[in-house]
């Protein structure tokens, strides 16, 4: 029998103007969930599992921690050039320009 580490998600909103929030989170099968609307909705998932870690800790509506602002700042980013858009301000690596 395998041994599978119970899967945890955690959803953030960003509104461009202030920090990101924590919207939804949990494990199990409500993770599940979490990754299920987030797909249905076209919604972009990362995997990482240090982030998740320090992200679970926060309750539901708290700002992330200044700390975390470059690591989420940079899959919003990406989320943003998957979708096709550029956030303001933001000027993409020649490595990033040629996705």
């Amino acid at each position: 029998m395998k041994n599978k580490k119970p899967t945890t998600a955690v959803a953030l909103h960003y509104d461009g103007k202030e920090a990101p929030r924590i919207t939804a989170k949990g494990s199990g099968d409500l993770a599940e969930e979490i990754i299920a609307l987030a797909k249905e909705h076209g919604i972009p998932l990362q995997e990482d599992a240090a982030l998740i870690s320090l992200l679970s800790k926060l309750d539901l509506g708290d700002e992330i921690p200044q700390a975390l602002y470059t690591a989420v700042a940079e899959i919003i980013a990406f989320a943003y050039i998957l979708s096709g858009k550029i956030p303001e301000g933001f000027e993409p690596s020649p490595e990033q320009t040629e996705l």
